[in-house]
Formats: structure tokens, sequence, C-alpha cells
């Protein structure tokens, strides 16, 4: 059996990246394992927030290796993003994890890929997992027709996908950069 990890948004506003997700685990395609699960973290002595989607043990032994890639590049997080794709893309055991990440410290927001993507979304938000783009979607209408914080921004974004997307639901964790 395959457990899924679903839906993470992130929002930079104002000189402050908030990063939520939502609590659901997935088991296979139809059975709803976990309802409150925490897929957002704060690593790297609190100075970076990193939220994954996917199968849960790819995105934990992610999570882990960029912590590990954060501690050797002095916490410079665009390196350590860019040496943990390429590790991600050529090693053999490494090409075969199934998760996506969003990291962020306080000055810079990153999407991190296993085709050796790393992407700083021009706009501020950027969303991964099942209800990814109806999150995206969401935060980019709230940034546009709001005054609201990144914080409640990601938050309400991931309170609609949870509406929309069978894998996500509304028990929401967020952090703040």
């Amino acid at each position: 059996m395959e457990f899924k990890g679903t839906t993470i948004c992130a929002v930079k506003r104002n000189g402050e990246t908030a990063i939520a997700g939502d609590g659901q685990v997935t088991m296979s395609e139809s059975v709803i394992f976990k309802g409150n699960a925490v897929k957002v973290k704060r690593i790297y002595d609190d100075k970076v927030v990193i939220g994954f989607a996917g199968s849960v043990a790819d995105a934990f032994a992610l999570s882990e290796k960029f912590e590990e890639m954060l501690q050797k590049y002095s916490g410079n997080l665009m390196r350590s993003a860019v040496e943990l794709a390429d590790l991600w893309r050529t090693q053999n055991a490494m090409r075969r994890l199934e998760a996506m990440m969003i990291v962020a410290d306080k000055d810079t927001l990153l999407l991190v890929s296993g085709n050796g993507e790393v992407i700083e979304p021009e706009s501020g938000i950027c969303a991964i997992g099942s209800g990814g783009n109806y999150a995206l979607a969401a935060a980019r209408a709230l940034v546009q027709n709001t005054d609201l914080d990144s914080v409640e921004i990601a938050r309400k974004a991931l309170l609609i996908a949870s509406e929309i997307c069978v894998y996500t639901n509304d028990h929401i964790t967020v952090e703040k950069v």
C-alpha cells in the first residue's frame, strides 16, 4: 500500500512567507488513512520552513536530505536546494522518490522537484500536491483582491482547495518565516 501526502501552498507577501499544508494522508486511491498529519515544519534552527507533498516516506527522506544540505552549505537555501535537486536527479536510489517540496527562509521561496527543478515563483505564490492547482488559483485571487497577510491567504487557499479536492482536508498547519 502506498501512502500519499497532498496539498501545500506558499505565499510570500509584505516581507513574510507562509507555507500551509493540509493534514490528509490517503492510502491507495480510496481510503483516508489519517486526517491530522503535519506536512509543514521548521528546520535548520527554525530559520527554514519546508512543506512536502507526495509519498510520505519519500517526502521525509527528502526533507532529511535537504536539512543535511542546509548544514553543509551554512543555511544557504538556494545552494542547498540546487544541490538536493542535482542529487535527486542523478542518484539512482533518490531518482525513484515521488515527492515535491516547497522551502522558504526569510528571503527566498523555492519549489524543488525530482526533475532537477528549483523554481523561485515570480509571483511569490506556489502550490504542490493533488490540490495544488486549486490552492494556487485561490491564493492568486486572494493576493490580487484582498489585503490579507500571507498566513491568512495560505490558510484560506488551503480551505478552498479542501472543498474541491478529495485528497485535501481542512486540518491545516501554517508556518511563517
